[in-house]
């Protein structure tokens, strides 16, 4: 009798559940990341344009030192695109907007990667010339995720100049993960306190500690987003049955502390900034 041929390939119901489960977490992010960019309108934008410099130092440590206002400017120029790239990420995907609006796809676009090579450059001002929050090891994983931030955004342009679409695609998505590295460093950290209901690893006070430097790490300078993501451009391309099952259920689990970082954030940060 004939052996029965074993397939190692995905059936297509499975190819199609790694797609709605990416698309389930976009959709969860992109709820998560507008509320942040609400939270940063409302906090930052509105201190900025009214003059209240000083409200900044309720959240960052140093964020307005009178007299310094090349370090101010930095901040503010920080901040003020940081909502450009919060609020606009998003749009870029959604594929009505790419296919029905397609010069608000293009215009978006450019202004995202450069506010994104701006940021990274501000912050790595912000981090070694004016100080931020966090210890040395810290600022280092930010540092390497700003010239992360910056690379992506030069390659993301030169390969929407060169036509190559697929590959500005996969660019793109490796900048926005990138590009919202803060985001993913803040609902971490609310996550982790809002399951150990107190802050565990590391001290408040000075913000440092084995807790933090791991979550910096993973949002950072070898951030899991852009880990699972390269996963999931592979599952997609090989479609191996025991890859595509192992990436599903790697990015459901990553939805859920997703969502309890969104949760903590809101609950703790965002909303009652936002109120106040």
């Amino acid at each position: 009798m004939p052996k029965p041929v074993i397939t190692t390939l995905a059936s297509t119901k499975s190819i199609k559940l790694l797609e709605a489960s990416a698309k389930i977490w976009f959709c969860v992010a992109t709820i998560g990341q507008w509320l942040f960019g609400l939270y940063v309108i409302v906090f930052y934008h509105g201190s900025t344009f009214t003059g209240d410099f000083e409200k900044w130092n309720r959240v960052l440590p140093k964020g307005y030192i009178p007299g310094d206002w090349i370090g101010n400017l930095s901040v503010a120029i920080h901040v003020l695109l940081g909502g450009i790239v919060i609020v606009g990420g998003p749009l870029q995907f959604i594929p009505f907007i790419q296919k029905r609006y397609k010069q608000l796809h293009r215009w978006l676009g450019r202004c995202y990667v450069v506010a994104a090579i701006i940021i990274g450059i501000m912050g790595l001002v912000m981090v070694w010339v004016r100080g931020s929050v966090g210890d040395r090891f810290m600022h280092i994983s930010i540092s390497i995720s700003a010239i992360y931030l910056i690379l992506f955004a030069v390659l993301t342009i030169k390969n929407a100049i060169a036509k190559q679409f697929k590959t500005h695609r996969k660019m793109a998505l490796r900048l926005f993960m990138m590009a919202n590295g803060g985001w993913f460093f803040r609902i971490s950290v609310m996550g982790w306190i809002l399951i150990n209901r107190k802050p565990v690893g590391f001290d408040i006070k000075t913000f440092s500690g084995p807790a933090l430097w791991v979550i910096s790490v993973l949002s950072y300078s070898l951030p899991l987003a852009l880990i699972i993501l390269e996963l999931y451009f592979v599952a997609q391309e090989r479609k191996r049955k025991t890859l595509v099952f192992f990436t599903t259920g790697l990015i459901m689990f990553a939805t859920l502390l997703t969502v309890i970082g969104i949760f903590a954030a809101a609950l703790m940060a965002w909303i009652p900034r936002i109120v106040n």
